[in-house]
């Protein structure tokens, strides 16, 4: 540009109130999220389901420190969960697939975008340790089955029995009652899988993870949204991060975690870009029986938001101010 028409610009621009030009970071920092000028608002936890208040407080135990890692603190929440033995949807405790096998879906990923992940992996309690292992020891970002076991044992990840003796039981009560193996289940407030994690640490930085045993009674050798890097976890540490729970197969169409942090990175408030996911999938499903999923996010300032299709989705929110379980907005009741 000449230097009298940069002058000219110049002056138009000062009559207009214009002083420099409006960047993509300026606007998404002042005009597009809930507030006009948003606080800073962490460090902060989420964690999908109830069970996400026991694994906020092992995330705390890290977020708390004056120079807290998220990475470590998600992957302390979830550890939390993966060993819980009351737990019927992620690790040692979750049910079968439908040849009496536990196997579990995990993946990780941190504020510099690395990620690792494991799928169909059995007879380790801390699937989520291993996936952290492959994204930090390897060039790789999955490992599934037999040669992600492999992996954990040449790790030195001890092995652990599977499945425990409670779960065999309601496996043999199942298998007697159901002859159609290939039922579809009702995924309801009561019959869900997989803790996804999200955490900002006091530098601001976003990591997340997701554990789970899958879909009861799935067909073996089925790897569900979990494990897969934009379906049921992303993040990107200059918007935010998402994590999915529910019917996996439904948030792999649409790439769903992914699709809510773009969606954050257009404008969107948490709680409008989950909204808008869950709304993509509605419109791809005829048939919405049965079909439940949810998403939570956090943008780059703490701020949080979730969406389901149906009723009874809720996640565990922790910070300096609030530990509770929040009910999510829904499109629709059962």
């Amino acid at each position: 540009m000449k230097r009298r028409t940069l002058f000219k610009w110049g002056a138009i621009g000062t009559v207009l109130g214009i002083t420099q030009p409006v960047q993509a970071k300026q606007f998404l920092a002042n005009d597009a999220l809930l507030d006009k000028k948003p606080m800073l608002r962490y460090p902060i936890v989420v964690s999908t389901w109830k069970h996400g208040l026991e694994a906020n407080k092992e995330a705390w135990k890290v977020l708390s420190s004056p120079n807290s890692n998220a990475l470590d603190a998600v992957e302390a929440a979830a550890r939390q969960t993966e060993s819980d033995r009351t737990n019927r949807s992620v690790g040692i405790s979750g049910m079968p697939d439908r040849d009496g096998h536990v196997t579990l879906d995990a993946c990780i990923m941190d504020h510099n975008s690395k990620c690792g992940s494991v799928g169909f992996i059995e007879g380790y309690e801390h699937p989520i340790s291993i996936a952290r292992s492959v994204m930090e020891n390897t060039q790789h970002v999955m490992l599934v089955g037999e040669g992600a076991e492999d992996y954990a044992k040449s790790y030195g990840f001890p092995k652990i029995k599977s499945p425990i003796k409670e779960v065999k039981k309601e496996y043999k009560t199942w298998k007697k009652e159901n002859k159609d193996l290939f039922k579809k289940p009702e995924i309801n407030h009561e019959n869900h899988d997989t803790i996804g994690i999200l955490a900002i640490d006091t530098k601001g930085n976003i990591s997340g993870a997701c554990t789970t045993s899958g879909w009861a009674y799935k067909l073996h050798g089925r790897i569900g949204d979990s494990p897969i890097i934009g379906a049921g976890l992303f993040i990107d540490n200059e918007v935010g991060g998402a994590v999915a729970t529910g019917l996996g197969e439904a948030i792999i169409r649409i790439a769903g975690s992914h699709t809510v942090v773009e969606l954050m990175r257009q404008g969107k408030t948490p709680q409008e870009a989950c909204k808008e996911a869950v709304e993509r999938i509605i419109a791809k499903h005829e048939d919405l029986t049965g079909l439940q999923c949810g998403f939570i996010a956090l943008n780059k300032y703490g701020q949080y938001g979730a969406y389901s299709i149906y009723n009874g989705f809720n996640f565990a929110l922790k910070s300096h101010y609030q530990e509770e379980m929040v009910d999510a907005p829904f499109d629709r009741n059962w």
